[in-house]
């Protein structure tokens, strides 16, 4: 089973129409279209999970540069996802006070054991 990158998609581009056009290269296992979480709409690249290798590199040979929806598409293996760094600004991690790896950033992993100091009164 093979992985399948496809990019530079029309947004108007369907589940149906890939499915349509990877249909005579091979059996199609599964079929992802990115789409945007808030707008719902495609993001413009999808990916196509092949049956078997040897039809994936038929897909890759035959669609590579093949115009669908006025816009030449690009397909190639999937890559791996690989780490991103962590976002700047806001969002759930810097809520929870997490260390970002940034110089100056605060972290508790060194305090973990440090016995604690008695508080003076407030009065």
């Amino acid at each position: 089973m093979k992985s399948l990158f496809v990019g530079n998609l029309s947004f108007q581009t369907t589940e149906s129409d890939l499915r349509t056009l990877f249909a005579p290269l091979g059996q199609i296992t599964r079929i992802h279209m990115a789409m945007d979480r808030e707008t719902g709409q495609s993001r413009g690249f999808a990916f196509v999970e092949m049956a078997n290798d040897d039809d994936a590199n038929r897909a890759i040979a035959a669609l590579e540069g093949k115009e669908l929806a006025g816009r030449n598409i690009k397909v190639n293996e999937a890559r791996p996802k690989t780490g991103r760094p962590a976002a700047q600004g806001s969002g759930p991690a810097r809520a929870r006070g997490a260390n970002t790896g940034r110089r100056g950033s605060f972290s508790t992993e060194d305090y973990g054991d440090a016995a604690r100091q008695p508080r003076e009164p407030r009065w």
